[in-house]
């Protein structure tokens, strides 16, 4: 059971960080908008690149840094993207209204948004895969499992507090000049990760 807490806490530690996944499913969470469905996309992408690492896949990771490379480029193409996205919206007052029409998001692209930002971050599977995996089989026996499901715990907890946490936040983003510095925050944050994304590809 030890290797229980120990996983819970690592994965925990992986995860509590600002960048554009933890930044997506607050925006969502503050405005109330298919939060469960975001909660879900990310916990179980982190369950099922939890459970790779710890079979072993992090080795075919490492084995194939082009693929690597291909993820990282579509990643931060895709971060440049939706931080000029979310810039737009700053500049757009009519926007940033919780529950009004032009804040709304359908379902569909909630989901594609939140698959996009999970899976087109190489860093996700360093972390997860690569590093939670390379911990995970130090253990013996059933003990990596225990570390697997402590891990995936801490990231069900995880965004289950940021998603549904966030609406006690709704009072303070009833006025659009909080909208409109949450999704310049969220802009910059994009962007730096972006930026960082290439120059870790430009000095590799």
């Amino acid at each position: 059971m030890s290797s229980l807490f120990v996983g819970f806490g690592v994965g925990l530690s992986l995860i509590v960080a600002i960048g554009a996944q933890n930044a997506f499913v607050l925006r969502q969470g503050i405005a109330r908008q298919h939060v469960l469905a975001v909660v879900l996309v990310c916990a179980l992408s982190d369950a099922v690149l939890i459970l790779a690492g710890v079979s072993g896949i992090g080795v075919v990771v490492e084995t194939y840094p082009t693929a690597v490379t291909v993820v990282t480029i579509a990643g931060a193409v895709f971060l440049t993207v939706y931080g000029l996205m979310a810039f737009r919206r700053a500049l757009r007052p009519t926007s940033l209204t919780v529950g009004g029409n032009g804040a709304s998001v359908s379902l569909r692209s909630a989901v594609l948004t939140c698959l996009a930002l999970t899976w087109l971050n190489p860093h996700v599977y360093l972390d997860t895969v690569v590093f939670l995996g390379s911990v995970a089989n130090r253990e013996t026996g059933s003990a990596r499992w225990w570390f697997a499901l402590g891990a995936t715990l801490g990231s069900i907890v995880w965004f289950t507090a940021l998603g549904f946490g966030a609406r006690f936040m709704t009072p303070i983003f009833a006025r659009p000049v909080a909208w409109r510095v949450l999704d310049v925050l969220i802009g910059v944050v994009m962007l730096l990760i972006a930026v960082v994304l290439v120059e870790g590809l430009v000095s590799g």
